[in-house]
């Protein structure tokens, strides 16, 4: 490569590890395996070294990656949470060792009064002396934590390694974190907050059926999850830490990593279980091997194997570059790829009726388990791989994690493949399996569809639909599990001992839960359209449906012109609807429903104030004496409507404190806008 082509690979290099960077450490939704980003880096980092004149501060091979997130507080590490330089052959661990064994004799010159090193005068004793550590390199997000007198009291993200962000209350949610150490020092250490794999295969696993994309990997689940603005979401997630390194301690010196470790133990830390002491770089290269031939039996998960030098005044005699420090280097293991074949290709229903094509695979081991069955996503993604059944294909673990289908061996095609197509009914129910325009699933749309009951009921008793209290998530999933409902008119079928047996001397919570149910037979026939959940309709549209066609009948009997004709109901919209209230399914539920005196009925309003009668409002901003929910729902008693975006149709927009882009285009289009004030005196 000549010196033009090589500048503009650099450059090129630099703007492609920039943007994944971001989506790895800022955004946490990597687009590329790990593994392909180490690769660019490697191919950057190479390039640089051979043409040293076109290194660049920004380059990636110079700083850390990640920012501060918008909404965090901004925290300096006063020691500076660095990278690891990456190897990826035992070669370069050699290379590691002989460059730490140079600078050892220039520190053995240097350090005159150190009994351990007059050891070295004995030549057989040179290479017993140094020493290093094998640890787990954790997948997952790198955090420091500092104590004042044994307290915790503030912790932060690694950030760009000199900056992080504070997220003290998140990391408080986590149980193996120490609120209060056995001693009261004062000490910073750095650990990997992490998700174990079998609580990361329960998250996706949820997710899955709850049609949410997918993490791509434990690294990605935990850094979303410990990066939010709300501490109580983090909460609810499994995270988990290891502590890996004392970055200042005020109280008390070590001598080596390995003892700072074991001290760090006896203060109530989790430590990195896998710390290995080694004396020479064969004794590294066997353990390096045996963390690989048995990381499947690990509980966390890893992204390769950390080789540090244990004695720490070695350690500052080296230093660090800005990046990295020199006494460390991170191994990372490849990917494995394995040959199988697909079997077949099933169908797995979601909670939400999208149907998900699942390979079935000859057993294959790869990375440590059997693979037998993996995910195709969708149908675009079928088609984009060319896959047919019985084919043989190549598949891996994406972050070593999750199976996928990395391609598929058409030089191997014997002519027996079969072509692959979706189904065009329910696999679960036989109702009708639709795409919408836009839309990369095929969804059920049978709303007594078993696989989609759990979603549906939560749907139907939530706050915005049917409102019925106590009847939560995990009261809703035992009830389908023992079998005590199968559907959402089953609701209304429940006895009083049936729902008392869901807890301990439950009798008064199942008083309390019955007397919600039948109290929701009475609401307002918009909360029964809403309740249905049918795609694309909101509360807002299941009140227009309501007040259109004021009952039951004649919204099933509704024509698909009619529905398309009403203001505000779009062509989907409309679509959506009437295959809704043409199913079997549907009219079985209403009949159902209609039986347990649940209202069907729009009920007439005499004298009703119209005022706001053909008006519509669009509001922005913050109001001081209404939510934005309780001002829609005047300016809609009234008669008008609301929307969430400002045209040329808009009648008012009410704007209140901090309000944005809707305000400026208001005043662009010459829209009226009011205040609050002004909106007080038009609803007195």
């Amino acid at each position: 490569m000549n010196k033009k082509d090589a500048k503009k690979r650099i450059e090129d290099l630099r703007e492609i590890t920039a943007y994944h960077a971001k989506k790895y450490y800022d955004d946490d939704a990597p687009e590329i395996s790990d593994f392909e980003y180490d690769m660019l880096m490697l191919e950057l980092r190479n390039l640089e070294k051979e043409y040293p004149e076109f290194i660049d501060k920004d380059s990636l091979t110079q700083h850390v990656g990640g920012t501060v997130k918008e909404g965090f507080e901004k925290v300096e590490h006063e020691i500076p949470l660095l990278s690891l330089q990456d190897i990826f052959n035992f070669q370069e661990l050699d290379e590691f060792d002989e460059r730490v064994r140079k600078a050892l004799e220039t520190y053995k010159e240097e350090t005159e009064e150190n009994e351990q090193l007059d050891l070295l005068q004995d030549e057989n004793n040179k290479k017993s002396e140094l020493k290093y550590v094998v640890e787990t390199k954790i997948d997952g997000l790198s955090v420091a934590l500092e104590y004042k007198d044994g307290i915790f009291v503030r912790g932060a993200t690694r950030g760009n390694g000199q900056v992080g962000e504070n997220i003290t209350e998140n990391l408080k949610t986590i149980k193996h974190i120490p609120k209060k150490l056995k001693e009261p020092i004062n000490i910073t250490v750095r650990g990997e907050v992490f998700i174990g794999k079998k609580e990361f295969d329960k998250m996706n696993e949820e997710r899955q059926a709850n049609e949410e994309s997918l993490f791509a990997n434990a690294r990605n689940a935990a850094a979303g999850s410990l990066r939010q603005l709300d501490s109580e979401i983090t909460a609810k997630r499994p995270l988990d830490i290891y502590i890996f390194n004392v970055q200042k301690s005020e109280n008390i010196e070590f001598s080596s990593h390995e003892e700072s470790l074991e001290y760090l133990e006896k203060l109530g830390f989790n430590v990195n279980p896998v710390k290995v002491l080694c004396s020479s770089i064969p004794e590294v290269i066997d353990e390096i091997k045996k963390i690989g031939e048995n990381r499947e039996k690990l509980s966390f998960g890893i992204d390769g194997a950390v080789v540090k030098v244990d004695d720490l005044k070695f350690r500052e005699f080296l230093g660090t570059t800005f990046k990295t420090p020199k006494w460390a280097v991170a191994y990372k293991y490849p990917p494995e790829k394995k040959e199988t074949i697909l079997k077949d290709i099933i169908f797995q229903v979601g909670r939400t009726g999208a149907i998900t094509p699942m390979a079935v695979l000859e057993p294959v081991r790869v990375a440590g388990s059997t693979i037998s069955k993996t995910t195709l996503h969708n149908e675009d993604f079928i088609k984009e791989k060319d896959l047919k059944i019985g084919d043989r294909v190549l598949i891996q673990k994406a972050g070593d994690v999750i199976p996928e289908v990395v391609k598929v061996l058409k030089e191997k095609r014997t002519g027996g493949e079969k072509d692959f197509k979706m189904p065009t009914k329910c696999p679960v129910c036989g109702a009708d399996a639709v795409r919408e325009e836009g839309e990369s699933a095929v969804r059920c749309i049978g709303i007594e569809c078993p696989a989609k009951q759990y979603r549906n009921i939560i749907h139907f008793a939530s706050r915005e639909a049917m409102n019925i209290k106590g009847l939560g998530d995990n009261i809703i999933e035992e009830l389908l599990n023992r079998g005590l409902i199968e559907n959402i008119a089953d609701i209304y079928n429940l006895t009083l001992e049936e729902i008392a047996s869901l807890k301990k001397n439950g009798k008064k919570f199942a008083q309390n839960l019955l007397d919600s149910i039948n109290a929701s037979k009475k609401n307002e026939f918009y909360r029964v359209i809403n309740g249905f959940g049918i795609r694309h309709i909101g509360v807002k549209n299941a009140k227009q449906l309501a007040k259109r066609f004021g009952d039951i009948k004649k919204l099933q009997e509704a024509s698909y012109e009619s529905l398309v004709l009403m203001e505000d109901m779009g062509e989907v919209m409309a679509d959506s609807v009437y295959e809704f209230f043409s199913q079997e399914q549907t009219k079985d539920l209403i009949e159902k429903l209609k039986s347990a005196g649940v209202n069907m009925k729009q009920e007439k309003t005499k004298g009703t104030d119209t005022r706001f009668d053909g008006m519509t409002f669009v509001l922005t901003g913050g109001l001081e004496n209404y939510s934005r929910k309780q001002a829609e729902e005047i300016i809609e008693n009234f008669g008008g409507k609301t929307s969430s975006s400002v045209s040329k149709n808009t009648s008012y927009v009410l704007a209140g404190e901090d309000s944005g882009s809707k305000l400026q285009k208001a005043q662009s289009l010459g829209i009226k806008v009011i205040n609050e004030q002004e909106f007080l005196d038009m609803i007195k």
